[in-house]
């Protein structure tokens, strides 16, 4: 089972940081590349403990469904959103926060499996943590660019 383990520096307050990681707009304008949309559950604002989103996506040649759910959330410390429905066999982001002096720091821990035994192992190892490793880097940024100049106020205001 692979594992993704990221860790941003922010420099912005650990309020704002944790706001932008769980709004919906700011994850669609990060996944534009994908045309990832929100189709069912939340799909507007912050997402909080107990809700799902459903995301559509162009992923690797095809149109996929993504349900999540947040399982866990702690304000301004961590999150967890786990897979209800998708082509994983399993999938749990843990989103944790922690204030530093100057900003934030943001740490990413995501769990997947895949169906399809040895097969589904090799395209793991060899492509879908490369593939996943870049979709999240790529969410980061666009946290941190938000978060770190006035773009955020277009989010959260």
């Amino acid at each position: 089972m692979p594992t993704i383990h990221l860790t941003t520096v922010i420099h912005a307050p650990l309020e704002r940081v944790f706001d932008l990681s769980r709004s919906i707009t700011l994850h669609k304008k990060s996944m534009e590349h994908t045309k990832e949309e929100p189709i069912k559950g939340r799909t507007t604002g912050l997402i909080t403990k107990g809700e799902s989103v459903t995301w559509q996506a162009r992923h690797l040649g095809k149109l996929r469904q993504l349900t999540t759910k947040i399982t866990a959330m702690d304000m301004n410390r961590h999150f967890c959103d786990e897979m209800e429905a998708g082509d994983f066999t399993f999938m749990k982001h843990d989103h944790y926060f922690k204030e530093i002096g100057n900003g934030t720091v943001m740490i990413d821990m995501m769990e997947f499996g895949t169906p399809y035994g040895w097969i589904g192992r090799m395209v793991e190892r060899f492509y879908l943590v490369k593939y996943m490793t870049q979709l999240l880097c790529h969410r980061n940024d666009t946290i941190k660019d938000y978060a770190e100049t006035d773009k955020w106020r277009v989010i959260l205001d």
